[in-house]
């Protein structure tokens, strides 16, 4: 469902389709908005939560009924609906026909297409765009780039930072990964383009909403502490026993400082979820391609993160597809 702000007749009309349940999606609908209104004066906005549970493969058209329509941080669509788009994805084209219809089309009048999978962030791409190619001042939100950077490419200081999670820009995160639907980027969306992340972080409603979290938080440390084992370079963890709401990021990498990989299998109402990652603070390389690695199972990402998901009941094929992906991970890559 597209939730539906209360619209002028008179303003140009956006859909943002953004990828939902996620800090940077978030934080990308923010900074685009902004480019959206400065290029087009006057603007209304619908945003759309796009998610990567199973069959979810792209926007479905049918909610592309803007007059500019955007895709953020998420898949690329061929729909010629969609006259926006930026993201940092490498898996951003599931078929030769989107990678195609991308290349027709990119940074052309007035279909707008912009995609660089060196990016840490695509907040940081659009605001980057928005300097290079539209000679816009963005500096007003340098706080939320930076936190949507650091979020996205997991660049903090520790995997104990990171867990421990004390910096308000790490709560709203927490918040934004639980409640991040249609509804409450309409709601965000606009505290953030007036209001500085700080304050919007340790407003009351924030805190009050990420409290429950902290405790869910502290759970999953002790669920991964005891389902946790140890094969090579990978620390798997296998939780599918579970019904997880909030699995916190960056917990093996704390507990695991010198493996260099993690694989983490949750379950949750809608989905079942194969989350691989690259430790960062380890010593060891990063000898494979996790996005490569996923996609083979319909899943996608970075190089150092990527994810796969399934249906919620289909346990079997999520622990066999995981035992692959530890087994690809614990070979030696090819070419080295």
């Amino acid at each position: 469902m597209v939730v539906v702000a209360e619209m002028n007749s008179g303003n140009r009309r956006f859909v943002v389709a953004t990828h939902g349940h996620c800090f940077d999606g978030l934080c990308s609908a923010v900074v685009f908005s902004h480019l959206a209104r400065e290029l087009s004066g006057a603007a209304d906005f619908e945003y759309v939560a796009c998610g990567y549970g199973p069959g979810q493969n792209g926007v479905d058209p049918a909610k592309l009924v803007g007059i500019d329509n955007a895709i953020l941080d998420y898949r690329f669509s061929a729909s010629d609906k969609l006259t926006w788009y930026f993201d940092h994805h490498v898996s951003a084209f599931p078929t030769d026909g989107e990678r195609t219809a991308y290349a027709a089309s990119a940074g052309e009048t007035p279909r707008r297409f912009f995609h660089d999978g060196a990016y840490s962030s695509c907040t940081k791409l659009i605001a980057d765009i928005a300097a290079s190619s539209f000679g816009l001042d963005f500096s007003r939100f340098d706080e939320l780039v930076r936190w949507a950077d650091i979020i996205d490419s997991a660049r903090f200081p520790s995997a104990e930072m990171a867990v421990a999670r004390a910096e308000p820009a790490l709560q709203l995160m927490t918040v934004v990964e639980h409640q991040g639907d249609d509804a409450f980027l309409t709601r965000m969306v606009p505290r953030l383009s007036h209001a500085s992340l700080e304050e919007v972080a340790t407003a009351k409603d924030i805190q009050l909403a990420y409290q429950p979290l902290r405790d869910q938080n502290s759970r999953f440390v002790d669920l991964v502490k005891a389902n946790a084992s140890e094969r090579g370079p990978v620390v798997l963890v296998d939780l599918l026993h579970e019904k997880i709401d909030v699995a916190t990021k960056f917990v093996t990498y704390a507990l695991y400082p010198d493996r260099a990989y993690s694989v983490v299998l949750t379950r949750a109402r809608d989905k079942a979820k194969i989350s691989v990652g690259y430790n960062p603070w380890c010593k060891a390389p990063r000898t494979h391609d996790i996005a490569q690695i996923c996609e083979k199972y319909g899943g996608g990402g970075h190089p150092v993160v990527g994810a796969v998901s399934l249906k919620p009941d289909d346990t079997g094929a999520v622990r066999s597809i995981a035992a692959e992906i530890v087994a690809a991970l614990e070979a030696p890559a090819a070419g080295r």
